[in-house]
């Protein structure tokens, strides 16, 4: 995500590698082997993460359908805590409202 890039350098968005219609099975798989965090809208990977733990790491936005605008606003706020999150070897799903 350009648009984050001042904040999160080595972000990333599914369509850029090619994952835009994958399967979420083969999205964690991808996320695991390149040590990403998955930031989604999409439940099931926060099920995924309780059930496997991680890596990769989770951040599930609980948002709703909100706009791009709204999105880039919680993470650039959430900023400290995602590193945090990141950093942490006994967390494994974060959840922003």
């Amino acid at each position: 995500m350009t648009r984050l890039a001042d904040s999160f350098p080595d972000s990333g968005h599914v369509q850029f590698y090619d994952l835009t219609e994958s399967e979420d099975s083969e999205i964690w798989a991808f996320a695991k082997v390149q040590g990403f965090c998955i930031v989604t809208q999409d439940a099931d990977f926060a099920e995924r993460s309780r059930l496997y733990g991680s890596p990769p790491k989770v951040i599930w936005l609980r948002c709703g359908n909100a706009p791009t605008s709204h999105v880039e606003a919680m993470l650039r706020a959430g900023a400290t805590t995602i590193q945090l999150f990141i950093d942490s070897a006994l967390l494994d799903c974060l959840e922003l409202y």
